[in-house]
């Protein structure tokens, strides 16, 4: 069987293949920077298990026990934007002082200005009932909601 095309679907056909593949390129956000997370297991945790959200976007997880005390994250960020959501999810299974184990919920959110090139400690208080990252030595980078985010809650049905 022979197959004729016209000149105008020849046409159609070969700026469909040069713009399909720019196409598939431009879906994709540039990546501009980055930043780092760094999580640390306290003494009293025995394990913890968190994620970190950038802008709705699971960035990392982090799994802490007795073998694997630190972990570093590097996050990349998306072109033109200055300003990033946060959320940490997860849980940390703490050992009381009177040695009873108990399990936090690791729920928080929060707003970077500006991180690229910054190194941000996720960090917990308030008994690990809080949860947050800061960046040490220019902490005005990072604002934190205190108290449980909603940015964790997973709908049930």
């Amino acid at each position: 069987m022979i197959k004729t095309y016209s000149v105008a679907g020849r046409r159609l056909a070969a700026l469909s293949a040069i713009l399909l593949p720019l196409g598939t390129a431009c879906a994709t956000p540039a990546l501009a920077g980055q930043f780092v997370v760094v999580d640390e297991k306290a003494p009293q945790e025995i394990s913890e298990v968190s994620r970190l959200y950038v802008d709705g976007e699971l960035a990392a997880t982090f799994i802490l026990d007795s073998d694997t005390t630190r972990k570093a994250e590097t996050i990349q960020t998306v072109a033109g934007r200055v300003e990033h959501t946060y959320a940490l999810c997860g849980e940390i299974v703490i050992r009381t002082p009177e040695g009873k184990t108990e399990t936090h919920n690791v729920s928080s959110a929060g707003v970077l200005h500006n991180p690229d090139g910054h190194v941000f400690q996720a960090l917990g208080s308030a008994n690990f009932t809080d949860f947050y990252l800061i960046d040490p030595n220019d902490p005005d980078v990072a604002r934190h909601h205190p108290g449980h985010g909603e940015a964790c809650v997973v709908a049930t049905s």
